[in-house]
């Protein structure tokens, strides 16, 4: 419509270096209401709706006239007639000056234009600054746009009531624009707190195709996104594109296939009513309602088809206000009030259903009938919203009139320019004051501008609850006002019922995917709207804390994630414990083994007089049987928690006792080799290997061991360490070998004497049997070498515990081997023949054995 204004301003204005004089061109006669004054205000109002085009063939002018009624317009010039008229009451307020209105009507935007000019000329070629001070309206932010490039140029002042758009803040473009009513962009900023405060992450948009509705949508969708909250779909209704059922189609079928509950439905009052006449056709449900404040309060939009549709509807509404007086000014209406107002006898007619004229088909008017008994948007004055606006508008150009005319010493207050009379108020000047203008009405409402000519914004949130008849009770739930903290901008009423959409018992949820819970990240993913974010669960050894997490974070070193992978807990230390199965085991092996030992250790004492205990060398029987106790015994210092005496003992009580227990074992094969030789006639091998030999022998063995422990032990002993590397979800609690030469050096000993031993066995294992232990002293280290070859291995990879089992079986075993192949043969002949056991029976197979 920006066009059409420049075109009428190009028409309409003729300038000099004097004066500028306006001619309307075209149709005029748009005043409804007047009353003379000293100062004018003037008025642009819709109250009619629709412009019928008469071309009468084309043989003479066009012409247009109206119809459809708007009762909220009625209401608003109403409105204004009533400020004006008790501005005139007060005494303190422009006194001895008498304000006076013109109100204009016209239906259709080219008409509501000529209106504005017809306002500011009047009709005559005179002074286009002489007719009116300032100019009420429009309710229409696009008309209001419109209007105001006309006004600019001439500096009047235009005060809207209605007009929302952000894009009329811009005072470059606009710089004579006023309004009482909150630009969209604090409704929008509201709208935004709403979705954040209920979660409402994924919402649609239906929206009318007019300056108001485009801007307001747009600019909704840029906030929105820096909340984080994704647009699903905008799509616009109109009822003048030649496609309209394929756009309804399109409009239903989105509706009833999209994921979002949520819909704003942000038109004006016009388009809302046509959109929802249309939708009653439709059966949509299952959606949370948002309305924006040009309809979210009409109630009139109510019924029954609609009963499911509205249901829980929420939107932010011009605050309620107490106006006295007004209620009953308006209710008090009469035709003769206005006698040369066709409009009014228009507007009585369709309240009443009657005919001013004679007619067949209703009634006829005595224009005389009761307002207080007809329902509609004229006389609901059970409270007042925009109304509030339009009372706030006429005060504000009253007292902008009243600031320009106080004289101090021949000043004004104000400005400090010389005074101004009441003849002498032009436009300009009053817009001049307009910008200063900060007062309270005598309802408490607080006036003032700030530097874009934007007031104070003020909500209520409302809640449409239905009732089983299709009438809607809206509720006040909760306010948005900008002149409270930011903490305290938006806020819900305490204790009070809400109803929502879809007939649900709890706030919908409208998301396109759910939070990433703790134990995930959101990851964005580029082919689809923010909201639509994937989420992926957390790597191995990271967790994640926070709702919607961006990454995952690295857990300390000894730590690990939970099952969930939402917070990092200590690793489980880990090493082989009495508790465990395992270490059970191997403890109740270990015993039995010490157990067996002590037996035998027992059973030879018993029968050390015996020949057999006797021929196999009892003292180091005894010696040998005590080592293998030990070697049973320090098994268990591997089970347990480690420590660093338990790491240094474990090691070095292995390798000594299993030094001793070798030594004794690979004695026992040289004295069977030199008892041997003894027997052969004048050999006297036995005194270089007696008894004293024989112990010095199994100390010099075992000495060696004890030094190469004790350098071990010096030099780098092992020690307790937490392992990380075999497991990564827990640690290893093991003894580190300190220095691995030590390890090897203690374990290579002990090979070497098996073997030699084995050796020294397998060469003895052919003689006599009276004498003869070295078959089975060959079998014992056959199995001790074949334990401990196949430990090497198994050691080096067996992971954690599983090492130190690996060490335990191994020792387990062997000393098992030495005692059950040494010693159990002769305990079964002790206990079980013993008539085995004596010098007759081992002297008869001597000779047996000579020859």
């Amino acid at each position: 419509m920006g066009w059409i204004a420049m075109m009428f301003f190009a028409l309409l204005a003729r300038t000099n270096a004097e004066n500028q004089t306006c001619k309307v061109i075209g149709q005029t006669g748009f005043m409804e209401f007047s009353k003379e004054g000293d100062l004018i205000i003037g008025g642009v109002f819709s109250l009619s709706g629709t412009s019928i085009l008469v071309d009468n063939g084309y043989q003479t002018l066009p012409y247009t006239y109206c119809k459809n009624w708007h009762d909220r317009e009625l209401k608003f010039a109403r409105t204004v007639i009533f400020a004006v008229e008790e501005i005139n009451r007060d005494t303190k307020l422009l006194p001895g000056v008498t304000l006076g209105y013109k109100l204009y009507n016209g239906c259709g935007d080219e008409n509501l234009i000529r209106a504005a000019v017809e306002a500011v000329n009047g009709g005559d070629s005179r002074d286009c600054t002489g007719q009116i001070q300032a100019l009420l309206g429009h309710s229409s932010s696009g008309l209001s746009k419109d209007i105001n490039i006309i006004l600019s140029p001439l500096s009047i002042p235009q005060v809207s009531h209605f007009a929302t758009c952000a894009c009329l803040s811009d005072k470059r473009l606009y710089p004579t624009f006023f309004r009482t009513v909150p630009s969209d962009r604090f409704q929008i900023t509201a709208l935004v707190h709403l979705m954040k405060f209920f979660d409402w992450r994924w919402l649609g948009i239906i929206f009318s195709e007019d300056l108001y509705a485009d801007q307001g949508t747009a600019e909704f969708t840029k906030e929105a996104m820096k909340m984080g909250i994704c647009v699903e779909y905008r799509l616009t209704f109109s009822m003048t594109s030649p496609l309209i059922q394929s756009k309804l189609d399109a409009i239903v079928e989105t509706l009833r296939n999209s994921s979002s509950k949520v819909v704003l439905l942000f038109m004006s009052l016009y388009f809302t009513k046509l959109f929802l006449s249309e939708m009653e056709n439709y059966n949509i449900t299952g959606k949370q309602w948002l309305g924006s404040e040009s309809w979210i309060t009409q109630a009139d939009l109510a019924s029954v088809e609609r009963k499911y549709m509205l249901q829980g509807a929420m939107g932010f509404a011009l605050p309620q206000a107490s106006i006295p007086g007004l209620g009953e000014f308006l209710l008090s209406l009469k035709p003769s009030d206005e006698p040369q107002s066709d409009i009014i006898k228009a507007y009585w007619e369709k309240f009443f259903d009657c005919s001013f004229s004679p007619s067949n088909t209703s009634a006829i008017c005595t224009g005389k009938e009761d307002l207080r008994t007809v329902s509609s948007d004229y006389t609901d004055v059970t409270h007042f919203r925009p109304e509030n606006n339009v009372y706030k508008a006429v005060y504000l150009v009253a007292y902008a009139l009243h600031a320009l005319l106080e004289c101090r010493n021949g000043s004004n207050p104000t400005t400090g320019k010389p005074c101004v009379n009441k003849n002498d108020v032009q436009p300009k000047l009053v817009l001049e004051h307009i910008k200063y203008v900060n007062f309270t009405t005598q309802n408490g409402a607080k006036v003032f501008f700030d530097e874009n000519g934007d007031s104070v914004a003020q909500y209520d949130l409302v809640n449409w609850q239905m009732k089983e008849d299709g009438s809607a009770e809206i509720v006040n739930i909760g306010h948005y006002d900008t002149s409270f903290p930011e903490a305290e901008t938006f806020k819900l009423k305490e204790n009070i019922k809400i109803v929502w959409g879809a007939n649900s018992n709890e706030v919908l949820r409208s998301v396109c995917r759910e939070p990433c819970p703790p134990g995930t990240r959101k990851a964005i993913n580029k082919f689809k709207p923010v909201c639509c974010f994937d989420c992926f669960g957390c790597p191995e050894g990271t967790i994640s804390n926070q709702t919607n997490s961006p990454e995952c974070l690295i857990c300390p070193p000894k730590f690990w994630p939970n099952e969930k992978k939402d917070r990092c807990r200590p690793k489980p230390i880990e090493y082989l414990s009495y508790k465990e199965v395992m270490g059970t085991l191997l403890t109740g092996f270990s015993c039995v083994g010490v157990f067996l030992s002590l037996l035998t250790l027992i059973i030879f004492l018993a029968h050390k007089e015996t020949p057999i205990v006797k021929a196999n060398n009892s003292e180091l029987s005894f010696l040998l049987l005590f080592s293998l106790t030990l070697c049973f015994l320090c098994s268990l210092t591997f089970i347990g928690r480690p420590s660093e005496w338990s790491c240094m003992l474990r090691h070095t009580a292995f390798g000594i006792t299993f030094v001793l227990c070798i030594s004794c074992v690979l004695c026992k094969t040289i004295v069977v080799l030199m008892a041997f030789r003894a027997t052969l006639p004048g050999s006297c091998v036995m005194k270089w290997f007696g008894p004293t030999q024989q112990r010095l022998s199994v100390l010099a063995f075992t000495l060696i061991q004890v030094v190469i422990c004790i350098l071990w032990l010096t030099i780098s002993p092992p020690f307790p360490k937490m392992n990380t590397k075999y497991y990564k979800e827990k640690i290893i609690l093991e003894c580190a070998l300190g220095s691995s030469v030590g390890f090897w050096a203690v374990l290579s000993y002990i090979g070497l004497l098996a073997l030699l031993c084995f050796v020294l066995a397998f060469l003895a294992r052919k003689l006599p049997d009276s004498f003869n232990e070295a078959k089975l002293i060959t079998f014992s280290m056959l199995i001790f070498c074949a334990v401990w070859i196949t430990f090497i291995p198994a050691y080096v990879s067996s992971p954690g515990k599983f090492t130190v089992a690996v060490e335990i079986f191994a020792i387990l075993a062997s000393s098992f081997g030495l005692l059950g192949c040494i010693f159990f043969p002769k305990c079964y002949i002790i206990i079980f023949r013993p008539e085995q056991n004596s010098k007759k029976h081992l002297m008869a197979r001597i000779p047996l054995r000579a020859q």
